[in-house]
Formats: structure tokens, C-alpha cells, sequence
């Protein structure tokens, strides 16, 4: 049976995370996926959380019966410059040690990076792996990870090649459906960029978006032409051209059993209902808790 997490971001300016757990137990929610913010795992920042902070969201897990199940950091761990990837390596152990102390199982993030130097962006990558991968085993915390727009990889394919260069059984891969255009160039081949992932497969990000290059690129329009720069959402199902039949066809077919999390932004004035909505569609479709 899956497990269906909430991502509470939108929740994030008026809640703490404690908070969010009641939140999230209050839509029908047992776990979180915890998305960065400011006073916890913010984007690129060192973990701003202390003893006390794990107490209080740890009395709140139990009084509501929400497990945060993973974090979902963004670190440059491949960064090409040196001592910038020594910095996000030394984030990310910090947040292992946090996992470890809230009973967190995975840690889902993305490569990082920048396209316009992929060669040593990986190599930095394979580095911070290396240097990473003693903290993931002593600590039993698994890892996904996924290939985002503007990261140094930006395609499904070489996302998942990566992935398994990396050759251990805690680092697998997660699809992102909001992102599912940027994985295929513009395709939208759901039922071939899972199977591609096969048995790596063991996170899946839930979102609708529309496919940025549809209508000769001119479905979103960006100033000046040509600027470098991705532009995507992540939408209620159903608010966009996902092939939601693959996705969840596929997943039936293969009895995928891991977590999915609902990840849709930017419509906070609706964002309990939506959240609804998506759990039950989701339950509908695969089961799930």
C-alpha cells in the first residue's frame, strides 16, 4: 500500500512545522514530506533547528499521529566550485543528524547543479556521494533523487543513469509529475520515462502542470527571448496535461508500494481543498494511507 504524503508548503508562512503536522492529520494526512523553509531546511542554507525545536515537533508527531516520512532539502552538493560543495555537504550531514534524531526513513532531493557545466557538475556530485554515503548507512536514511528543472541534469533518461552509477540499494530515484515536460523535452511519455526508472523507482511527486513547449513554446511566454531560465507549475490534477492514466496504470501494474507526495503550489486561497482532493483521488486510484 502507498503512502501519501503532504507537502505543506503552502501552509508555510502562517504554520510551523508542528502546526503543519496537526494540519496535515486534520486533511487526512499521516505523513509529510517536508519541503524546505526559512526556520528548518531552507534552499542552500545551513539547518536552523536545535534541541528544542526537535522536542516540540516530535511531541507534535505524536499527538497527532503525523510521521514526517521524508525531508526534501535542496543542497549544491554539485557545485564546481570546491568549496561551495564542501559547504552544502556539511548541510546535508547536518540534516541526516536532524533526520536521524525525528525517526525521518529518506531524504528527497534533487542534483543540483548547473546545465551549463554538466561534466563537472557531476564529477562534483560523484564527490559529495563519496564523501555522503558513510552518513546515509550509519544512519539507515534512504535517498531519492530527481532530476530538476535547471539542475545539471534536466532529462529523465540521464537522471536515472546517474542513479544507478551511483550503484547502492538506499539511493533511488523520483519521478516528478509536475516536472514530467522538462523530463521529455516537451513529450509528456509518462509510461516510457517510468519504465526506464524500472525497479529505481521508489518516490513520485504529485502535481498537474501544462507543457511549457506546447504551441511552438508559446504556451508561457518569457522576457527577453531566450533568457536562461525553466518555467514550470505544479497544479491539482486535473488543472493541466499530465497523462494521469499512465502514471497511475503504471503504478498499478507494477504494485509500486512507495511513497507519493501531493506537491501542488501557489493556490493557497484553496489549498485545503485541493489537498483533499488529491489525497482522495490518489486513494481512489492506488489505495494508500
Amino acid at each position: 500500500m502507498v503512502k501519501i504524503l503532504l507537502d505543506p508548503s503552502m501552509y508555510h508562512p502562517h504554520l510551523s512545522v508542528a502546526e503543519e503536522c496537526h494540519k496535515a492529520a486534520d486533511l487526512g494526512y499521516q505523513y509529510i514530506e517536508l519541503s524546505p523553509r526559512a526556520d528548518f531546511h531552507e534552499w542552500h542554507h545551513y539547518p536552523k533547528v536545535n534541541d528544542a525545536d526537535i522536542a516540540k515537533l516530535k511531541r507534535a508527531m505524536t499527538e497527532s499521529g503525523v510521521k514526517i516520512w521524508t525531508f526534501n532539502p535542496v543542497f549544491n552538493w554539485s557545485s564546481p566550485d570546491e568549496w561551495t560543495r564542501k559547504m552544502h555537504v556539511r548541510n546535508f550531514r547536518r540534516l541526516l543528524e536532524i533526520a536521524n534524531d525525528l525517526e525521518v526513513p529518506m531524504i528527497a532531493t534533487e542534483l543540483s547543479g548547473d546545465p551549463n557545466r554538466p561534466t563537472q557538475c557531476e564529477w562534483a556530485f560523484f564527490a559529495s556521494i563519496e564523501e555522503l554515503a558513510p552518513d546515509f548507512e550509519r544512519y539507515g536514511i534512504s535517498c531519492t533523487i530527481e532530476a530538476h528543472p535547471y539542475d545539471f541534469i534536466e532529462t529523465n533518461a540521464r537522471a536515472v543513469d546517474i542513479v544507478r552509477g551511483v550503484n547502492k540499494d538506499w539511493f533511488n530515484y523520483e519521478f516528478c509529475c509536475p516536472h514530467a515536460f522538462h523530463l521529455s523535452e516537451g513529450r509528456g511519455n509518462i509510461r516510457e520515462m517510468l519504465a526506464y526508472a524500472g525497479e529505481k523507482l521508489a518516490h513520485v511527486h504529485v502535481a498537474d502542470v501544462f507543457n511549457h513547449l506546447a504551441n511552438v513554446g508559446n504556451r508561457y511566454i518569457l522576457n527577453p527571448p531566450g533568457v536562461d531560465a525553466r518555467i514550470h507549475q505544479h497544479n491539482e490534477i486535473g488543472n493541466g496535461e499530465v497523462a494521469w492514466d499512465e502514471v497511475f496504470g503504471y503504478l498499478r501494474e507494477t504494485n509500486y508500494d512507495g511513497p507519493l507526495s501531493v506537491c501542488v503550489f501557489g493556490w493557497e486561497e484553496d489549498a485545503d481543498a485541493i489537498h483533499v482532493r488529491m489525497r482522495e483521488r490518489i486513494e481512489a486510484e492506488l489505495g494508500g494511507n
